[in-house]
């Protein structure tokens, strides 16, 4: 569930710092899947496979990564209440 800025306002300090710590643990564990991912697609292209099944990680990447951009905005909050 994405947050917008005015919810991410609304919250304590705690609430934010677990959050925080959530993204943490989310940031490694798609940071796992990219690799996971890259790995996949790298392997693909040595077998001279490219093809469909190649795509698939290839869009989990791409979401992956535009999902980590929506984290901005909880960085953001966390810093202007000088939260780390």
């Amino acid at each position: 569930m994405r947050m917008n800025r005015e919810d991410l306002l609304e919250l304590s300090d705690v609430e934010l710092l677990k959050k925080a710590k959530k993204l943490k643990y989310d940031t490694f564990i798609n940071a796992l899947l990219i690799g996971f991912c890259i790995g996949i697609v790298v392997w693909s292209v040595a077998k001279n496979t490219w093809g469909f099944l190649t795509l698939i990680p290839l869009f989990f990447i791409y979401k992956m990564v535009n999902k980590s951009k929506n984290d901005e905005e909880l960085k953001a909050v966390l810093k202007e209440r000088n939260i780390k």
